[in-house]
């Protein structure tokens, strides 16, 4: 008899790779990107460096693993977007966790090491662009096209609808929470105020005629 999907084991491989990644951003975290190597990320997951440069052939690429989890979060397969929810209640949930990564916690302050390092290491931020802000860009504009042809939206132009979005949702927080140090990251409520403002914005823009 076949085990329940929910039962079955990870494969040995990816639980390794997954250790790997944890790891890896526990010590971006602690010590920066420039200071991390991956010696020591091999060292600290109890491997031996072949096996790490087995999984990844970079640190950079490390790097982007981390933030391909990161955007998984915010519009991956679990989430209403990828599951074809209502225009609300993917809106809704969309610019919750995309706001609540930008101000709070490693989200934010992966941001900063992007920027911090993008001159020296011009890679990284491409790579952090394709994993994280471009690909949720990709995921939005395609929900808003087939919303759209539902007769659920109106987006002539999804690309352009989902990059206005998203800026609404972003605002002047990440800037805030770049460049000062001491500014008080917005409350659920506050969060959730904002989000549902942009939402309201949105589609009164583009909602179905």
């Amino acid at each position: 008899m076949p085990k329940d999907p929910a039962t079955r084991k990870v494969p040995r491989g990816a639980r390794r790779r997954k250790q790997l990644i944890d790891v890896a951003e526990q010590m971006l975290l602690e010590r920066g990107f420039p200071d991390t190597t991956m010696q020591m990320i091999a060292e600290a997951a109890g491997a031996s460096k072949e096996t790490l440069y087995r999984h990844f052939e970079s640190k950079e690429l490390l790097f982007a693993e981390i933030i391909s989890r990161k955007a998984q979060q915010i519009s991956g397969p679990d989430t209403p977007m990828a599951r074809g929810g209502s225009p609300e209640t993917v809106l809704t949930e969309l610019g919750v966790n995309l706001l609540r990564t930008i101000v709070t916690g490693e989200g934010s302050f992966l941001f900063r090491t992007v920027v911090a390092e993008a001159a020296r290491t011009p890679e990284l931020g491409d790579l952090f662009y394709q994993r994280g802000p471009g690909l949720t860009v990709e995921r939005l504009t395609q929900y808003l096209a087939e919303a759209s042809a539902r007769g659920e939206l109106h987006c002539d132009d999804p690309t352009l609808a989902a990059r206005l979005y998203l800026g609404a949702v972003v605002s002047q927080f990440h800037l805030r929470r770049l460049f000062q140090s001491t500014w008080k990251s917005p409350t659920e409520k506050e969060i959730g105020r904002h989000v549902k403002a942009a939402v309201s914005m949105f589609l009164a823009q583009f909602g179905p005629r």
